[in-house]
């Protein structure tokens, strides 16, 4: 009785433990009392319920999914990654400052570009665009006069002429070449224009970085200058008495590094050519080391592809002290440090909410199967025998014997000799035969290999209205792991095991790999589906790169998007919404015009007409039906 008790026992702690929020959430998601997940700051009695939030929404008219963004979170990251880089220069006697740049490639959104923007000033943040349109969008931005604005990636000439531009306007525009051939085009243009360059070059590092992107650094890298080519950028600069346009040293191991020590390897190599590059007559100020601080997706804090064996203190320190080592070393000045930490400024300030709409699988209650009339074929006879004979001593080999009855009645069925309801019945013990030995092995101590994908296999498949490619594009593209907790209900403990399809109708739109301590779970706990009561998702960490990688398979457009700003305890305001794509808009994309779908359109309805297959009235009601879709929501309302 008392292990019952205790097994169905379920507390808060449980559910924080469960879904692991503790561990990756940052402190800015939490469960509550209630069970409900908040979103706030602790310390300042500022939190809100996301469950609040949503149906708020939603009695308000605006229809799911859609992303919820928190400027505050963005305003407190730059706050927290200032502040570490402002107590290792304090630490270590560091003898110059850290400024910050934020590549927008992470996410162009105006609402994250301009909170880093305008908030970052105090921090003299800078950004980093590396095309001709994310150039556009900087020099616009309210930056800090003395804050960086890099210019990263392959140039053409209006590229770099909009650059030199930018420093008559007053901002602090450097322009990184990544190959020893832009130099030139640089020399050019600044004489054209009369406006004198600030030069950085990207070293290509040797040091490789660690996790997905290990590959983009390293002596194979896409971008950036050899030894060589460093050493002749200088001769060529001092030979047109240009070498103070040379500012700075930039490089790049790698986005989402999970190994510390392998960041630290790539910032000494980054630091010794800062140094060499100085004997050699150089006045360079910056020592950009580039992205690559990690995000901690599953909270497991080790070199797991999606986690990182470092704190944002510990990056910090390890950056200044080694910076500081390498240049005492050769008795050269502390350079000013930059890094261009994207991923970590904005993961945490989005979360993506899914409805779920409907659950099915092969456990879930169905209709009763009609009775086979007359004599049962053997094989159900023996599926029959098998559920009934069940136990912890014969587990394995009724399990075995099931599964060649399948692969049997699969043969039997093309060949003709089962019948479809025969079929059905077998199937359906098949399944019931999975249960009763999940149940059993659930109370061992040791479960073999071969039964580690049971749960999997025996999931149900929560539907949730969204697509995949839209929102998530990293788990499609590079299984790319989010945390998913209900927003509600964490109270309660969680029955069902699941996985996540979404609407498209694309195979791969589905969610069946989760995070988890440690490891990675091919299922999700969920709670039991409630007719007439929403059940929401979060799909947290969702703030860089989901909103830029987007696309539209299944021309399902861009989410709705809320801005919320959190005022009190169980008190927001609502900054801004942002409605999602229509379908208009989407189909316009694809080289469509609206105006004439509806000409083509009247055209059948016209020869529909002319044939008497509609009725003026049924005529005008699905011209205006078919006008009144495509300016709505892509998505199920």
């Amino acid at each position: 009785m008392n292990k019952l008790i205790a097994a169905n026992r379920f507390s808060l702690a449980d559910a924080a433990e469960l879904y692991g929020v503790p561990y990756w959430s940052g402190g800015y998601f939490w469960v509550d009392a209630s069970g409900f997940l908040r979103v706030g700051n602790k310390e300042e009695s500022l939190s809100i319920s996301l469950a609040k939030i949503v149906d708020d929404l939603r009695l308000s008219g605006r229809s799911l999914p859609l992303v919820l963004r928190f400027p505050q979170i963005l305003e407190d990251r730059l706050t927290a990654l200032n502040q570490s880089f402002a107590q290792a220069i304090a630490k270590f006697d560091y003898q110059n400052r850290y400024q910050g740049v934020f590549p927008i490639k992470v996410n162009q959104r105006r609402v994250v570009v301009e909170t880093i923007a305008e908030y970052g000033a105090r921090y003299q943040t800078g950004l980093e665009a590396g095309s001709k349109a994310e150039l556009a969008l900087c020099l616009v931005q309210d930056i800090h006069p003395e804050a960086l604005l890099c210019c990263n990636g392959f140039k053409d000439d209006d590229f770099i002429r909009l650059a030199l531009w930018g420093r008559r306007l007053g901002k602090n525009v450097v322009i990184t070449l990544e190959k020893y051939s832009e130099l030139e085009r640089v020399l050019r243009l600044s004489k054209e224009l009369g406006i004198k360059p600030a030069i950085g070059l990207r070293f290509k590092l040797h040091a490789r970085g660690a996790g997905q992107w290990e590959a983009s650094g390293g002596d194979d890298a896409k971008f950036g200058l050899n030894a060589t080519e460093m050493v002749n950028v200088v001769e060529r600069l001092r030979e047109l008495d240009m070498l103070d346009s040379l500012l700075m040293i930039h490089c790049h191991v790698g986005s989402q590094v999970t190994d510390i020590r392998k960041v630290k390897t790539a910032v000494r190599e980054a630091a010794q050519a800062y140094v060499e590059m100085r004997e050699l007559g150089a006045p360079i100020n910056y020592l950009d080391v580039g992205g690559g601080l990690a995000v901690d997706y599953d909270g497991s804090k080790t070199s797991f592809y999606v986690s990182a064996n470092y704190s944002l203190q510990e990056y910090a320190d390890m950056v200044v002290y080694t910076v500081l080592e390498t240049c005492n070393e050769a008795r050269a000045r502390h350079p000013i440090v930059v890094t261009e930490s994207g991923r970590a400024l904005t993961a945490h300030h989005a979360v993506v909410v899914l409805p779920v709409i409907d659950a099915i699988g092969p456990t879930r209650q169905s209709p009763e199967l009609p009775e086979i009339k007359g004599e049962e074929h053997a094989l159900v006879k023996d599926m029959r025998e098998l559920l009934a004979t069940v136990t912890v001593k014969n587990y394995r080999e009724v399990f075995y014997d099931a599964a060649s009855n399948k692969d049997t009645m699969h043969n039997l069925f093309d060949l003709g000799y089962l019948s479809l309801l025969e079929r059905a019945h077998i199937e359906n013990l098949y399944n019931r035969i999975l249960m009763k030995v999940q149940r059993v092995i659930k109370d061992l101590d040791y479960v073999p290999e071969e039964f580690e994908s049971l749960p999997k296999l025996l999931a149900d498949k929560y539907v949730c209205n969204f697509s995949l490619f839209q929102s998530l594009p990293d788990h499609w593209a590079i299984q790319a792991l989010f945390p998913i907790v209900p927003l509600s209900r964490l109270a309660e403990r969680p029955t069902r095991d699941a996985t996540l399809v979404d609407i498209s109708c694309d195979s791969d739109g589905k969610i069946n790999k989760f995070v988890d301590l440690r490891d990675v779970k091919t299922t999700l706990p969920l709670h039991e589906l409630k007719n007439g009561e929403p059940y929401y998702l979060g799909v947290f960490l969702a703030g860089a790169y989901q909103d830029v990688l987007a696309n539209a398979h299944n021309l399902f457009g861009r989410v709705n998007e809320a801005h919320i700003r959190v005022s009190g305890e169980d008190d927001y305001e609502l900054e801004l919404f942002v409605n999602g794509q229509k379908a208009r808009r989407v189909i316009e994309n694809m080289g469509y015009e609206t105006p004439q779908l509806h000409a083509w359109l009247k055209e059948e309805i016209d020869e529909a007409l002319a044939r008497g297959a509609l009725s003026a009235e049924a005529a005008a009601e699905l011209l205006s039906t078919y006008d009144a879709e495509l300016i709505g929501y892509t998505y199920l309302e």
